[in-house]
């Protein structure tokens, strides 16, 4: 009895000693002005700005490179390396003028040549696809201290692409795999791989100072182990939760909610039978009861998607499309029928394990299939393995997801989609969607590039490219000694807004 008591007694002492640890932490970081965030994945192999794939590792990155002109939190582009964008009257030439005194981490004074250096050599490098095709025959020039870029022909999302392509020093391309050097607020400390990444203020940034000296980017890919650092006080910065993990949080935290601009959907390889049929694809939308899902996995949180448009894109967003597959069982049997799988058959939902909501969606997706007849099976695998096999190589069945927008342009969104898209994942093909998505790039009038955009997203709808889910909601624990968080319509996590 006495051994049970002492036990008891050491166990309670135990979690009296790391709680005061905690509260300790979270009192040093204060006194010392620095954060820790949570972060889901490991940033990749390489810290070149030209190479970034994943959104996690863009949404870290940005803090570090800055473009000619880059988002704010109303969706809006304003200048940051240039101080304006000059515009002729035939939109095809766009001057830039550098902004004097603009600092690279290393100390060196920003200088037209360095620009001209970081727009070639991206294009030499980059990962997006629909960058080379942005500048496909622009030339480039450099005039006193402006950087001039003539193209063949107007394009409407032209400063969005601009905005993509991150300033280094010249000759740095190399060295930035490792030593990553930009504009930004934070410049980069240290990294270790799948642990962590180290940034500090830079004091001689060219515009509003960061408010915290060190953030420390903490990489948890294992969920569980997260909130557990979380309510140990060791983290105080924490996005992307779901609706559960962020209800069971202690009182230290405040919980933020937002949106992820975020298109989650049960994405489907086109190219792979039987999903290269459309009445298979029709009926697995139809099978899905997207309310239900939304329930069970975000308590009705979040908006429900019809297409690859999410609502942040106000005049392209077209509500109806929402409610064009109505959850229908025996609608959804009948089809299935038809194409000769009355049976059903047999599938696979990949899903990357480190993110949470995807794979309680796929949870709640799998059930729903066999509850038609489609033998569907969940499949969880590591998020290096979900780039490399799914998206890459494109050796799945169907995967649950999310893509965003490299620009805020539905452009970004819908252009992924094309035939000839390296981003076409799914492998969908379809010469009419081909054909508008063509037309809206080179429309400038604006209403007929709406109706251009808002066509091709009923087209993929109606052909039932993908099960469209919905746009996630964000929710962010953030400690209660913070202020001064933003939300991000791109990947973003800023950590120079935020302040004791």
């Amino acid at each position: 009895m006495i051994k049970k008591i002492a036990a008891l007694l050491l166990a309670v002492l135990m979690m009296v000693s790391l709680c005061s640890c905690g509260g300790d932490k979270k009192a040093q970081r204060k006194e010392s002005n620095e954060i820790v965030i949570a972060i889901a994945q490991d940033i990749g192999d390489s810290l070149n700005p030209y190479q970034m794939s994943s959104a996690g590792t863009k949404e870290v990155l940005t803090n570090i490179y800055e473009g000619l002109y880059k988002i704010n939190s109303d969706c809006e582009y304003i200048p940051a390396v240039a101080e304006d964008c000059i515009v002729s009257a035939d939109r095809k030439e766009y001057v830039f003028p550098i902004r004097e005194g603009v600092k690279f981490h290393n100390g060196q004074t920003v200088r037209p040549e360095d620009v001209l250096y970081s727009f070639n050599t991206c294009l030499e490098q980059t990962k997006d696809s629909s960058l080379p095709s942005a500048l496909n025959g622009a030339e480039f020039r450099v005039e006193g201290k402006n950087f001039i870029i003539d193209i063949p022909s107007s394009n409407n999302d032209f400063l969005a692409y601009v905005s993509m392509v991150y300033i280094i020093p010249e000759g740095s391309v190399e060295a930035s795999a490792t030593q990553p050097v930009g504009t930004g607020p934070y410049k980069f400390v240290s990294r270790s791989v799948q642990e962590d990444i180290v940034f500090e203020k830079f004091g001689e940034y060219w515009g509003t100072p960061a408010s915290v000296n060190k953030v420390t980017c903490k990489i948890y890919e294992n969920s569980t182990a997260m909130i557990a650092a979380i309510n140990a006080g060791a983290i105080d910065i924490a996005p992307h939760l779901t609706l559960d993990q962020a209800s069971g949080l202690g009182e230290d935290y405040d919980v933020l909610e937002g949106t992820m601009n975020l298109v989650q959907a049960l994405y489907l390889n086109n190219a792979k039978a039987p999903f290269n049929d459309v009445r298979v694809r029709r009926a697995i939308c139809y099978a899905l009861d997207i309310d239900e899902i939304m329930q069970l996995t975000a308590e009705g949180h979040g908006t429900k998607l019809g297409t690859s448009i999410y609502p942040a894109f106000t005049k392209y967003f077209d509500e109806s499309l929402t409610t064009l597959y109505p959850h229908d069982a025996e609608k959804a049997k009948a089809l299935l029928a038809e194409a000769g799988y009355p049976d059903g058959f047999s599938m696979k939902v990949t899903v990357p394990s480190n993110y949470t909501p995807h794979v309680n969606v796929g949870q709640v997706i799998v059930k729903q299939l066999n509850e038609v007849g489609i033998k569907a099976e969940l499949e969880e695998i590591e998020w290096n393995s979900w780039l490399t096999d799914v998206y890459k190589n494109r050796a799945f069945e169907s995967t649950v997801c999310g893509f965003d927008a490299s620009t805020l342009t539905a452009n970004a969104l819908l252009e992924r989609w094309t035939s000839s898209s390296g981003k076409n994942m799914i492998g969908f093909s379809n010469t009419d969607y081909d054909v508008l998505i063509s037309r809206a790039t080179a429309e400038t009038d604006e209403n007929a590039r709406v109706g251009l955009y808002k066509a091709a997203a009923r087209i993929l709808a109606e052909q039932a490219a993908n099960a469209y889910i919905q746009d996630l909601p964000e929710f962010t624990a953030i400690n209660k000694s913070l202020s001064g968080y933003t939300f991000y319509p791109l990947y973003r996590i800023d950590f120079s807004t935020v302040h004791y």
